[in-house]
């Protein structure tokens, strides 16, 4: 009886601690997007360092496990796992912001993965042997012995490890990161494996007595240690919550010398707005005019993006007339626009929750104006916003003189590979009539926001003679010619076209990303 009810609790272990595996991996892709982006080489660095720690955790859990066959220690290796990913929470505070300043988004994931990620991974990694050499030993057969199902029992360790490692993901992504920030999951996981060990030590055996109150001092230690860093209050802060996608937090500050409110998602200031005026705050954010130079009579407008839903609330503003739809994928942003970016209730603004193109793609609607300012995480682009097939169905989604502006991050150095220039030659395939703005200066090679636009049809833009069509208009458009960029200086031939089966938008970006680093 004891026996079922010891390899009941190794199972159960097995299942707790795959589960832990799969919430470790998920979050360390979270921990590391703010300073790095959610790009594919985050992506690549945490998956593969987590799969190298495991293997060699394996192999050193194999050879252990042979010598040491004993519940104790199993247990004793769960308590330190535990121990370690509140460590592991410890290290990315105090060291990440360093480790970001040291290298680019190219190298820094995978140095921060090694450096912060791999010896909680490791020592998971060393359980599944333990669990499968203890799990082998039949009732009333003796190791080794003829009649031991080595085959079967290791699979029943495999899969519920497995199944605890399908519950981690799922639960990570469903309830734990929607639901619950970052740290809390963090220090929650530890310390539920610390106990975990703790217990299960405890119940297997005696501890020696100076052990346990070493064990309990670390785990205290540890708790003292992070608390500060967890409950720390910001000033000027109003809101801070790890969101379903990023991290986002509300502040106030200065810009321009003026007082301002901050949107930050993850560590891109993603939004601002001014306390004293409805004036946009940020330059780039007023291209959004662009329509009034082709079809000021427009009333049907589209934002893919709502962040604090400051052009959907410019658009409203320009007209009463006017009826804004806005995709936000960000489930809580609608709400906090509302709460501290003095977005009013209107019958005239739709939200949708959801990815902006699968909308466009599903709804047939046609508009006058489509806005796109999709970024995630540390200027990441979504890829699949900057292919030929999204500009050819943004198209199809416009009427006639219909307008898509967009805002992209590049600079305007004509060496190739380079992401603009790719994007350039992409958008003119779909938009023949198109222009392109440096809010910085047409001249300048240093990364800052070019402003793409698109007309659906046969208007143009003269620059020299655009006449009473600025009135009223922010001095940004009054002066388009200052930030035109002149096509005919770029040899578009030495540029790849981007397109959803050929886009590494990551690879071109990090360039970009580097000049800034």
């Amino acid at each position: 009886m004891f026996r079922n009810i010891k390899d009941t609790l190794l199972l159960v272990s097995v299942f707790v601690t795959g589960s832990a595996v799969l919430i470790v991996e998920i979050v360390a892709i979270r921990i590391l997007s703010p300073y790095y982006g959610n790009t594919i080489y985050t992506t690549s660095s945490v998956i593969g360092i987590v799969l190298a720690a495991l293997s060699l955790g394996y192999y050193l859990g194999g050879v252990l496990s042979d010598k040491y066959p004993d519940y104790r220690f199993f247990y004793s290796i769960i308590f330190i796992s535990g121990l370690l990913v509140i460590f592991m929470h410890f290290l990315h505070i105090i060291f990440l912001p360093v480790l970001s300043i040291l290298f680019s988004i190219i190298t820094g994931p995978l140095v921060s993965s090694i450096f912060i990620f791999f010896i909680p991974a490791f020592c998971l990694g060393m359980l599944s042997p333990f669990a499968i050499k203890l799990h082998k030993k039949p009732f009333g057969l003796a190791q080794g012995v003829e009649g031991d199902k080595v085959g079967q029992q290791s699979g029943e360790v495999f899969f519920w490890s497995t199944i605890g490692s399908i519950a981690g993901s799922l639960l990570s992504g469903f309830v734990f990161i929607p639901y619950f920030g970052i740290d809390l999951i963090i220090i929650a996981t530890g310390i539920f494996l610390s106990l975990w060990g703790l217990c299960g030590f405890l119940f297997f055996g005696q501890i020696k007595q100076k052990a346990l109150p070493f064990m309990i001092f670390l785990f205290l230690f540890a708790g003292f240690l992070i608390w500060p860093h967890i409950f720390k209050k910001q000033p000027n802060v109003l809101y801070e919550k790890d969101g379903v996608y990023e991290k986002i937090k509300i502040y106030d500050g200065q810009w321009n010398e003026r007082p301002a409110r901050f949107l930050l998602q993850d560590k891109s200031n993603s939004a601002a707005m001014y306390l004293n005026s409805d004036e946009l705050a940020y330059d780039y954010t007023k291209y959004y005019e662009l329509y009034k130079l082709i079809n000021p009579e427009a009333t049907q407008a589209f934002a893919i993006g709502g962040g604090a839903y400051s052009v959907p609330k410019a658009l409203l503003k320009d007209s009463p007339n006017m009826q804004v739809d806005v995709v936000e994928i960000e489930p809580e942003l609608f709400n906090l626009a509302k709460k501290y970016f003095n977005l009013e209730n209107t019958g005239r603004l739709t939200n949708y929750i959801g990815d902006g193109r699968h909308f466009l793609n599903k709804k047939q609607k046609k508009y006058d104006i489509i806005v796109s300012d999709v970024y995630y995480s540390f200027f990441s682009i979504p890829i699949y916003f900057t292919t030929k097939e999204f500009f050819d169905l943004a198209k199809s989604r416009l009427l006639n003189n219909g307008v898509f502006v967009g805002n992209f991050v590049g600079d305007l150095n004509p060496k190739p590979p380079s992401f603009i220039m790719s994007e350039i030659k992409t958008f003119k395939e779909t938009f023949p009539n198109s222009y392109f703005f440096a809010v910085n200066s047409p001249t300048s090679e240093m990364p800052q926001n070019i402003i793409f636009l698109g007309i659906n049809g046969e208007k143009q833009l003269d620059f020299n003679n655009l006449g009473d069509k600025t009135l009223g208009l922010d001095p940004i458009i009054k002066n388009l010619s200052q930030k035109n960029i002149n096509l005919k200086n770029f040899e578009f031939s030495k540029y790849e076209r981007l397109t959803d089966n050929f886009s590494p938008v990551e690879y071109l970006v990090s360039r970009i990303i580097l000049k800034w680093h």
